[in-house]
């Protein structure tokens, strides 16, 4: 019994003395604020279309705008088609309206941001590679079509990764889509 108790010992202090080579990590640090009211949606509001004049990119030369605008449309009609919501034109009268703003720190400051969009969730840079990384925020927005004003806004505030392929980055702003977009309701 004793020899038992041993080599279990034995054998649970060698395992437990094995080291591993941890890659260094990325940021991954993220926040997110979120403001206003959807209690204009309902069950009979199952259609939206894209807002005519918010689909904004404020990033270094060299990015395609259209690109990135593809790519955050494609987010957003998945996570909306998700909960229920189908995609029309504007011209069909849809029930709501989406729109959105993606800016880099290098091209927005946080105090630009809360002076266009009324809100900032202050991420900080503090610790983070600043030539590996920098800090870009997403602002999404559904609007009562027969409002002007946004009825609803969500902010978040991540960190780049130019080393990420076109399908890590498409399977990374999904996820970041789906989660500021969680608070609308499905349908």
């Amino acid at each position: 019994m004793f020899k038992k108790i041993s080599c279990l010992l034995l054998t649970f202090f060698l395992t437990a003395c094995v080291t591993v080579d941890v890659p260094k990590s990325k940021p991954t640090r993220a926040t997110m604020v979120t403001t206003g009211d959807l209690s204009f949606l309902s069950q009979s509001t199952p259609r939206f279309a894209w807002h005519p004049s918010l689909a904004r990119v404020a990033a270094e030369e060299g990015v395609n705008d259209d690109n990135v605008v593809g790519l955050m449309r494609a987010s957003m009609t998945k996570a909306m088609e998700a909960k229920g919501y189908r995609l029309v034109s504007i011209d069909d009268s849809p029930d709501l309206l989406l729109g959105f703003g993606i800016a880099l720190e290098s091209e927005m400051s946080d105090a630009q941001i809360l002076d266009k969009a009324g809100l900032v969730p202050g991420l900080s840079t503090i610790g983070v590679d600043a030539d590996k990384h920098e800090k870009g925020s997403v602002l999404l927005a559904l609007f009562n079509p027969r409002m002007a004003a946004p009825a609803w806004r969500v902010l978040a505030q991540g960190f780049t990764d130019s080393e990420q392929s076109r399908d890590e980055r498409q399977q990374r702003v999904d996820e970041l889509v789906s989660l500021m977009l969680g608070a609308v309701p499905s349908i």
